[in-house]
């Protein structure tokens, strides 16, 4: 019998050599198998990230223990990864708790992120030269972003930061699309008017402000056109406005009143995403004045004649001599301003890129009609790029940013509402049966006949900047950025003969034409060295830099009169007489170098030090250059050891500031001698006569600038308040001093010893009122408490300013007659005589002054999410006074407010107003002046405005990569005042109040 045996003839050997291939095999086939099988089970997760009320782009979802399968969230918070039904996903994103979900086989996932409070205040904003923490912030920055824009349907940037900050007050000053708005921030620090503008920033680059209109061109307007305009809302990302002295002492000469840093979008890592969006709206004139109707006006224009003892009405009483209809009324105002304007908007975008290279690439376009009868229309359209990249070894990085923006206006050359609120109520028609322009026998001047009158202007603006930073070691970085700018309007208004009455046959060389070109062209480069360290003995930061900057601007203003045809009239050379009436170049140039410097000890004590050392070529040799430069500081006391672990705060910082800052707004070489050319000719020589004086000695204005301020945040900020106090001084004023009239000047640009003080209190308040589920609840506050006060101003008794300033009064005040009331026995106003002679006159009794600044103002916001909708409303408020109209002597020929009724009559009678008069009762007329010009048209022009409100819901489709979103918005909506005067806001006399608006868009995502 043969037995097998693993050890004869050494087949042991062999038979142990083949086992342990085939373990070694079989180990690693398991291996493989394992690793493929759980491939095999792997599937595709999807999902929505959000903060709980909007989606959160850019939120980095991984996959636990393998770091190199990960995703990222698009614009509308989705996301889509391969995992396997074991694996558990890392969710993270700045500003937000991390958090570890497990997959647990599931295909779809909702993510609502809660908030952390510490992250939250690493958060870096923009500061101008440098970013910082919001932590470490030592200076008062403002800031709003694209999510506030995104809600109101503004056509201007200072639109949409109204109400929202703390500090910063904005007017708009008329209602007609392209006008403009008046903005102070932290009240007016400089005697003169236009020198009290803030210097905005996009994207790195320098953007004039300055009017580039001409005042003989856009009269549609009640001051020049603004540029500002020209900035698309809708590409913007935030807006940081700096207010204090550590913010922007570092802009020197160009921070004194503030900056406004305005920050366009970038493209975002992440797939190619498309991104339309359009909306068409309607809008109506917020108030109109209360008007006298017909009864009351004809019965006030017959008690006016009855009152003058005249008994027979002239030829030219057609109101009431029975040519016009007594029984016919119109509301002029509804008629002649009260039309809707229609706005459409279309925005278009496609961004994206690696992690390495982003771009975005947009545009945009906006039509406004106006309120106005005819075809009337402002257009606004532009195109954005911006392309961000850096080096595979994350040293070199290369951004650029560049707008360009056209606008093109066809308006009416004339206002309408002057006219609309002082014609008779029982006018006669504007039409007549055949559709033709009425004149009513020539009884009247047809207001439509006005609207022949337009104003045209085109407008071309880029905006460009190139910012390259190369990374020398980890701590160093070198950078200099590469700005330019380029505006040109050109700008014309026309009165053509049609303006008049066709019977009068007045030609076309009666026809006229003002033309207005002007160019504004700049380049800048600041090449920057910047230093941050981080150990053991705390943080620290070192920056310096340079600024070389070169601006030319050109005006030429024209005018022609006498056109062979109204066809021809945009075509100078066919008028008869062409004039020049300015033809300037000017160039502005300016360096600096500046500096700062950062240091942090264990995130508890914090300073900044900025500086900056100007020159300017607006002053003349040995005046051109100044230093500038800020101290600020925080305690973040929160961090403490007796508050490190509180319950209930979660953070508190006290921090201050303290510097200076200067002011050259004071136009190009105002320090020469200067030779205009006066268009006279003489021998057939055009001669020049002097028109300013040389003056090297002025310099610059001075902003000494002082802030303290208190933050904190409770429940895990739930709750974050900020407390500000702060007071500024402006001193060195440059005014034009006046001269004696022998000289042949009226005045010199010099500095004035005059002082200017602008102090407050400012209070922020965020509060997370409901995070419940599916709903959100979160609000907004912010309120203000302005003085601004002339301190100083040696001489002001003798000088020309005697009649407008006052010391210790703010520089916006009204010098008005006291009103005593009506006599009851001759119906005449009378005042009161503050000099005792026995009579009124101006200006010895004419010295009570009235404070037109607000005593304070704010905003109220709300926003509130309910799963696929999103609410969002914001209430402005302001207390103040101001004017109301002044109408005239009421009894002649012109309409005035429904309150006038209630006047004089008889001997005995105790009226508010005074006694009718048709003009030739010389007392009732002149005590109407003083009148106009008294404390009784001093009103309380407070209000609460429901200044926006949108609603959004978010269509719910099975598409991952697509959203899509319904928009309903409105602005201005509801008003609530005691003012009488129309709207409160409003400050234009005889300009078209703002706008109430209503707007429904879709915006598509895919």
């Amino acid at each position: 019998m043969n037995y097998f045996s693993l050890f004869k003839d050494g087949r042991a050997l062999y038979c142990l050599f083949f086992a342990g291939i085939l373990l070694s095999f079989s180990s690693s086939y398991a291996k493989i198998s394992k690793r493929h099988f759980k491939t095999i089970l792997q599937h595709q997760v999807q999902g929505t990230v959000t903060d709980g009320i909007t989606p959160l782009p850019g939120v980095t979802i991984a996959v636990k223990s393998r770091s190199n399968n990960s995703s990222i969230t698009d614009y509308n918070g989705q996301f889509s990864i391969n995992v396997s039904p074991s694996d558990t996903l890392i969710i993270s994103f700045l500003g937000f708790k991390t958090l570890n979900m497990p997959v647990a086989g599931r295909t779809k996932i909702t993510i609502v992120m809660q908030f952390d409070t510490t992250t939250l205040q690493e958060v870096k904003i923009n500061a101008g030269y440098y970013s910082v923490k919001e932590s470490e912030r030592t200076g008062n920055i403002a800031r709003i972003t694209s999510k506030d824009i995104e809600t109101q349907p503004v056509t201007n940037i200072l639109a949409a930061m109204q109400g929202r900050m703390a500090g910063v007050n904005i007017i708009q000053t008329t209602g007609v699309p392209g006008g403009g708005f008046d903005i102070k921030i932290r009240g007016q620090n400089s005697l003169r008017a236009a020198a009290n503008n803030p210097l905005y920033i996009i994207d790195g680059v320098p953007y004039a402000s300055d009017p580039i209109g001409y005042s003989q061109t856009s009269t549609i307007y009640p001051s020049s056109t603004s540029p500002l305009n020209s900035i698309n809302p809708e590409t913007i990302e935030s807006i940081e406005v700096l207010k204090d002295a550590d913010a922007t002492s570092i802009y020197g000469s160009r921070g004194a009143n503030g900056v406004v840093l305005i920050t366009t979008k970038k493209g975002k890592a992440g797939r190619t995403k498309f991104t339309l969006s359009s909306s068409t709206g309607a809008g109506k004139a917020t108030k109109f004045m209360k008007l006298m109707d017909t009864q009351q006006y004809v019965a006030m224009r017959k008690q006016a004649f009855i009152n003058d003892g005249i008994t027979t009405y002239g030829a030219s009483d057609y109101d009431i001599n029975g040519t016009w209809n007594q029984n016919r009324y119109t509301d002029w105002q509804k008629e002649l301003m009260g039309g809707t304007s229609q706005l459409n908007d279309l925005q278009g975008s496609v961004s994206g890129g690696s992690d390495k290279t982003q771009f975005l690439i947009g545009g945009n376009y906006h039509q406004e009609t106006t309120v106005y009868t005819g075809d009337f229309k402002y257009k606004k359209g532009g195109v954005q790029l911006s392309l961000n990249h850096v080096s595979k070894d994350d040293r070199f990085q290369i951004n650029f940013s560049g707008v360009y923006n056209i606008q093109n206006s066809n308006l009416p050359a004339n206002e309408l509402t002057y006219t609309a609120q002082t014609l008779a109520p029982n006018a006669p028609s504007l039409y007549n049966p055949d559709g033709s322009l009425n004149w009513e026998n020539q009884t009247w001047q047809n207001p439509l006949a006005m609207l022949n009158s337009k104003f045209k202007a085109k407008t071309k603006d880029l905006v460009a900047n190139a910012l390259l930073s190369y990374k020398i070691t980890p701590e160093i970085t070198a950078k200099s950025s590469f700005g330019y700018t380029d505006l040109k309007t050109n700008e014309t208004r026309t009165t053509p003969s049609t303006i008049y009455n066709p019977i009068y046959n007045i030609s076309s060389a009666r026809s006229s034409m003002f033309s207005n070109i002007t160019g504004r062209s700049s380049w800048i480069v600041e090449p920057q060295l910047n230093w941050e360290k981080d150990g053991d003995f705390g943080k620290a930061g070192l920056l310096i830099g340079a600024t070389f900057q070169n601006q030319i601007n050109s005006a030429l203003y024209q005018s022609g009169t006498g056109f062979s045809s109204n066809s021809l009239i945009y075509n100078l050379a066919a008028a008869k007489t062409v004039s020049i009436l300015a033809d300037d170049e000017t160039q502005y140039r300016y360096q600096a170098f500046f500096a700062r410097l950062f240091y942090s000890y264990q995130q508890r004590y914090i300073i900044n030090l900025t500086a900056r050392r100007d020159g300017s070529s607006r002053f003349g040799p040995g005046r051109q250059f100044a230093t500038f430069g800020a101290a600020g500081f925080a305690w973040l006391f929160s961090n403490e050891k007796f508050l490190k672990n509180s319950s209930w705060m979660s953070f508190g910082k006290i921090r201050g500031s303290y510097g200076t800052t200067g002011n050259d707004q004071i136009g190009d070489h105002q320090y020469l001698d200067t030779y205009t050319i006066t268009g006279i000719s003489y021998n057939g020589t055009i001669g020049m006569q002097p028109s300013r004086l040389f003056n090297p000695d002025f310099g610059w204005e001075i902003n000494k600038k002082l802030e303290l301020a208190l933050e904190t945040g409770f429940l895990n900020d739930r709750i974050f308040a900020t407390f500000s106090w702060y007071s500024n001084r402006s001193s060195n004023q440059l005014v034009g001093i006046p001269l004696s009239g022998v000289t042949g000047f009226a005045s010199i640009q010099a500095n004035l010893n005059a002082e200017v003080a602008n102090s407050g209190l400012e209070l922020t308040l965020r509060t997370a009122n409901i995070k419940r589920g599916n709903f959100q609840w979160q609000t907004n506050f912010n309120l203000t408490f302005p003085k601004n006060e002339l301190v100083s101003f040696p001489g002001l008794e003798s000088s020309t300013y005697s009649q407008k300033y006052r010391i210790g009064q703010p520089l916006n005040i009204a010098l008005v007659y006291q009103l005593k009331g009506v006599n009851v026995q001759t119906g005449i106003y009378e005042f009161e005589d503050i000099n005792g002679d026995g009579k009124i006159s101006y200006p010895l009794d004419r010295q009570k002054a009235v404070n037109l600044n607000p005593k304070y103002y704010g905003g109220l916001q709300n926003q509130l999410a309910y799963k696929n909708w999103n609410l969002d409303f914001l209430f402005q408020f302001t207390k103040q006074q101001n004017r109301l109209i002044p109408m005239g002597a009421a009894g002649s020929m012109s309409n005035q407010p429904a309150r006038i009724a209630d006047a004089w009559l008889q001997s005995g009678d105790s009226r508010p107003y005074q006694i009718y008069t048709t003009g030739v009762n010389s007392a009732a007329v002149n005590a109407d002046s003083y009148f106009s010009e008294s404390d009784a048209l001093i009103s309380d022009s407070s209000f609460i405005r429901l200044k926006n409100i949108a609603l959004t819901y978010q269509l719910p489709l099975s598409l991952t990569e697509t959203s899509c979103k319904v928009i309903l918005q409105g602005q201005n909506l509801l008003t609530f005042t005691k003012y009488k005067d129309g709207d409160p806001e409003f400050t234009s006399y005889g300009f078209l109040p703002p706008l109430k608006t209503v707007t429904a868009g879709i915006q598509l995502t895919f």
